[in-house]
């Protein structure tokens, strides 16, 4: 939307109009304001857009832009060819976006911790005040300076000393810091969206022994002190930095419970079947490196139930991830159900399984496209005739296709504590690794 068409006005210098569903628009005052570093104008549709028959949408552009009234296609000649109103001129950041003071005013212990709430810098659940102590204690957990830049949206920058406040409010220890300074490279992305996403937090490497991150017995649960923290300051994080407040930036219809500590685990590397690589080690790391990876997705699908010898765990798999979108999975599974697939099925690596899937999850065409997710993502690419997405708009709603085209977007996960044969399967795709020792 905005980004595009500061993209087309800046590069190509050729004016453009942002132009989205009505649900959208509305809640883009973060990326209209901050973001763009110039003035986008939009005009809005009807939701839903994603789906609809062509007729629908040639009755969204013979309507009325829903922002302004007027008939769709005078808004947007308006757009692009009225002057700028003194609103529009002004330059730099607003002054509602302007970076907060370094240091709050002294205040007591109880307003300051109401001062945070009503600004939403937090959770909603209780947070440890970020005093400069407390501060300079965590940034000695690395040998970055202060100031250095972490990541970037927009205008805001998340220096070293921001990443140390989130990590002080998240209750972290400074040996946490250089685990929590990597994954916030990746901040503010932490999974807000109209629909309901979520990120994924996966460590390897020797750090997982040395912070105590848990990657046996209830990885997924509210029983380690590193997998709570670590996760939890990703979130706040992404609302502070964000600015992400109810209906105000924050848009999801339902959200996720997942976003409270992003799934935050480690990979149990000891109990991997022989020939199965870490995650990070797949990803082209040394096993003695300390990685982080990052996903983000929709779905998270328990087995409920055991695996048994007698019905092969993968042919389950394949029959969940026939509910996943086809764009990536992040498979995470007991070492209990990886040795069955290893020793009683013949799977030898993450990868077999992984091309086994590949090739053997199947969906039906009018379900694949009855996804909004796989419409609004590919039905352009199949207008441009780009394979396989233009034959498969083409075919019969019946006619099974097999969505996870490419095998190496499947990861597998092993972790837990061998104590029961289940699985999740998710649709989080995992980004790059990336090095925490870089921020030591």
């Amino acid at each position: 939307m905005s980004r595009f068409a500061r993209t087309i006005e800046l590069e190509g210098k050729i004016p453009a109009v942002g132009a989205s569903g009505v649900n959208v628009v509305k809640f883009k005052d973060y990326e209209l304001k901050y973001s763009n570093g110039m003035p986008i104008r939009f005009v809005a549709f009807p939701f839903p857009v994603a789906g609809q028959p062509r007729a629908v949408h040639k009755s969204y552009v013979e309507g009325k832009d829903l922002l302004s009234g007027k008939p769709m296609m005078q808004a947007i000649i308006d757009a692009l060819t009225k002057p700028l109103i003194d609103e529009e001129k002004k330059e730099g950041v607003p002054q509602e976006g302007a970076p907060e003071p370094r240091l709050l005013k002294p205040d007591t212990e109880d307003n300051l911790r109401r001062l945070f709430k009503d600004r939403e810098w937090t959770d909603f659940n209780p947070i440890i005040l970020p005093t400069e102590e407390r501060v300079a204690a965590m940034l000695k957990g690395t040998s970055h300076k202060p100031h250095e830049i972490v990541s970037k949206m927009g205008s805001r920058e998340m220096t070293v000393e921001k990443a140390a406040v989130y990590a002080v409010m998240a209750g972290a220890k400074p040996e946490y810091f250089p685990t929590i300074l990597a994954v916030l490279t990746q901040a503010p992305s932490f999974g807000n969206s109209t629909s309901s996403m979520a990120n994924m937090i996966v460590v390897n490497g020797p750090i997982r022994k040395e912070l105590g991150i848990n990657s046996g017995v209830d990885t997924m649960g509210p029983f380690s002190e590193a997998n709570s923290v670590i996760g939890r300051t990703f979130t706040l994080a992404g609302k502070i930095m964000g600015d992400l407040r109810l209906n105000a930036g924050a848009y999801s219809t339902l959200g996720s419970n997942l976003q409270y500590n992003n799934v935050c685990i480690a990979e149990n590397e000891e109990a991997l079947p022989e020939g199965w690589e870490p995650l990070h080690v797949q990803m082209g790391f040394k096993p003695t490196d300390n990685v982080v990876t990052i996903g983000i997705g929709w779905s998270y699908i328990s087995s409920v139930g055991e695996a048994q010898i007698n019905h092969p765990p993968h042919m389950l798999i394949r029959d969940y991830m026939r509910s996943l979108t086809g764009m990536g999975a992040t498979i995470v599974m007991d070492p209990t159900v990886a040795g069955l697939l290893k020793d009683a099925h013949g799977f030898k690596t993450k990868a077999e399984l992984s091309e086994w899937l590949s090739k053997n999850v199947e969906v039906a065409v009018g379900t694949y496209w009855g996804n909004g997710v796989n419409t609004t993502a590919n039905t352009p690419m199949a207008i441009q005739g780009l394979e396989p997405f233009a034959t498969w708009l083409n075919l019969p709603p019946e006619t099974l296709i097999k969505p996870f085209t490419n095998s190496r977007s499947i990861q597998v996960v092993v972790a837990g504590g061998g104590i029961q044969t289940t699985w999740f399967v998710t649709d989080f795709g995992l980004s790059r690794g990336i090095l925490i020792d870089k921020w030591k």
